[in-house]
């Protein structure tokens, strides 16, 4: 988090911008020089730092995994490209269906989606959940125009309307909380505001952030408007791919067996109104995942 420190040498105060970095070595502090007053701006400022840092200690990692990913994709037959996309969809499907209280094992998912062996004793909600995951899935990955309300509220009627036809599309009117959060989501009244000034943000944003951050982004502030009854992280993350797909970097699945870092990460953004947080975490999580593709 970055913080303003003021400084006070004999009767002179001299301000900076402040901000922590954990590493494998420890803690380091990276600062900036603001001078003897206080400028105007300071949030933007705070965001130009932020992006300084990030410039310099993530982006050339990030950017390595793009370059080694395509290197690797342009050797690969067409037919082993599928079948990675398809086992990767079906882990993707798992994990955050299981992040959102599925039943279904590993196991039982890939019967399902792979050999359409519907698996007994389970919940028939759990069971076309994930099959509709896995057909939205790859129709996001098709979809090549940019993001709308509409295109999501499309996205999201098509994943529901099997099980939950009375909330599918549909912008909820009721307040929600989350199970096992200090967060609490904004009122009903606020989320059609905050939707149009999410996709503003997008418009403004998608050009001039690096996509990595860019699809971290995307996903946390979707999910803490949560403007749907149900199917909020999973859309996020489903969200958060379409951005990682569309400018050609390799595609992120968050393991339901670190779903605590992930809930911890996403609950200090939200309750102290800092994006870094999250960021900063999934910086962390996507260069561990791809760490082969950074040498």
């Amino acid at each position: 988090m970055v913080t303003v420190k003021k400084k006070t040498i004999g009767t002179k105060a001299y301000y900076y911008l402040e901000h922590a970095i954990r590493t494998a070595r420890g803690v380091t502090t990276k600062e900036k020089y603001l001078g003897t007053k206080l400028p105007g701006k300071i949030e933007e400022l705070k965001r130009q730092f932020l992006s300084e840092i990030y410039e310099e200690r993530w982006y050339p990692q990030l950017d390595k995994i793009k370059e080694n990913f395509s290197k690797e994709q342009q050797k690969t037959p067409e037919s082993v490209l599928a079948k990675q996309v398809r086992s990767f969809s079906v882990k993707f499907t798992y994990d955050t269906s299981r992040i959102e209280g599925s039943k279904l094992t590993y196991r039982e998912t890939a019967d399902l989606l792979e050999r359409g062996l519907t698996p007994r004793s389970k919940p028939v909600g759990d069971i076309k959940e994930a099959e509709a995951h896995e057909k939205l899935f790859y129709e996001i990955l098709d979809y090549k125009k940019e993001l709308t309300l509409q295109t999501v509220l499309y996205w999201h009627k098509k994943f529901f309307e099997g099980t939950k036809p009375d909330m599918a599309g549909k912008l909820r009117e009721y307040q929600v909380a989350i199970s096992g959060s200090k967060f609490m989501p904004p009122r009903p009244i606020e989320v059609p505001v905050l939707l149009a000034e999410f996709f503003k943000w997008y418009s403004r944003s998608r050009e001039k952030l690096h996509p990595v951050e860019l699809a971290a982004l995307v996903h946390l502030k979707f999910v803490t408007i949560h403007p749907f009854g149900d199917g909020n992280g999973r859309t996020s993350r489903l969200l958060m791919n379409f951005v990682l797909h569309k400018h050609g970097f390799p595609l992120l699945n968050i393991f339901y067996e670190n779903r605590n870092s992930y809930y911890n990460a996403l609950e200090r953004s939200q309750t102290k109104k800092n994006d870094a947080v999250f960021v900063q975490w999934f910086f962390k999580r996507y260069v561990k995942e791809y760490k082969a593709y950074c040498k």
